[in-house]
């Protein structure tokens, strides 16, 4: 997926819980954390929310086009509870689990499952290459459908496209015109947007935004324009 970059300069960190130690007999599962903050929803049909982030680390994909390769490598290695502590002290219904790829952590499962117990809306990001079976289905799923301009289109599971419910989305990043005509035809013949939101969004350094646009009307298709919010609003600037 296009783990996109910081959305925004006035981030909150979550407070630093105590972290308790495990028994050892049943020891709680860890994730590694690139970070956690809050900030403005950046995509997706939830942009302009505030929302809660917490971005796992590390990756099996290399898009060429990737905007996190920070989140690759690193990170802090923390209990469950206490990442998701952070997560709920940042005060948003909203929460979005991304990476990195998300899915390559197993204890990604028992996190997703503390934030919907206690009411938040959870949005989970993914490259689409792991299996979403295990989801629960009160997770809103977004999944990054890989075009050529990515180098990774092998890496698509068509199979997690049957298990996507009315509210999940796909996403389209898009290089250049190659990658657009790529990405309508792999809509049109599944029938995409017709059961999804469908959202095709260019590729920050290499399309334009305008110009994607313009094809996306010439369609006739029902699909959505993704622009990134958080660029827009504070630039591309690593670290942020």
């Amino acid at each position: 997926m296009r783990a996109r970059a910081r959305p925004g300069i006035a981030k909150a960190q979550g407070p630093k819980s105590p972290v308790a130690t495990p028994s050892t007999s049943n020891p709680e599962p860890t994730l590694r954390v690139t970070e956690i903050f809050r900030s403005i929803q950046g995509e997706s049909t939830r942009a302009g929310f505030p929302c809660a982030f917490i971005r796992l680390t590390g990756c099996s994909l290399r898009c060429v086009w990737c905007d996190t390769a920070y989140a690759f490598s690193g990170g802090e290695e923390m209990p469950v509870s206490v990442a998701a502590e952070r997560v709920l002290a940042l005060g948003t219904e909203l929460v979005e689990v991304t990476g990195g790829e998300p899915l390559e952590q197993e204890a990604v499962y028992p996190l997703i499952e503390r934030l919907l117990e206690r009411g938040k809306t959870v949005l989970l990001e993914t490259g689409g290459h792991v299996p979403l079976d295990r989801l629960d289905p009160r997770v809103v799923k977004i999944v990054d459908v890989k075009a050529p301009g990515s180098g990774m289109t092998a890496a698509n599971l068509p199979e997690n496209l049957e298990r996507l419910g009315p509210r999940d989305e796909i996403k389209f990043v898009l290089a250049d015109r190659r990658d657009f005509e790529w990405a309508l035809e792999f809509v049109r013949e599944r029938e995409l947007d017709g059961r999804h939101h469908v959202t095709f969004s260019p590729v920050w350094e290499s399309l334009s935004a305008a110009d994607l646009a313009e094809w996306i009307c010439d369609s006739g298709r029902p699909i959505r324009l993704g622009v990134q919010l958080h660029k827009l609003l504070w630039g591309d600037v690593p670290g942020r």
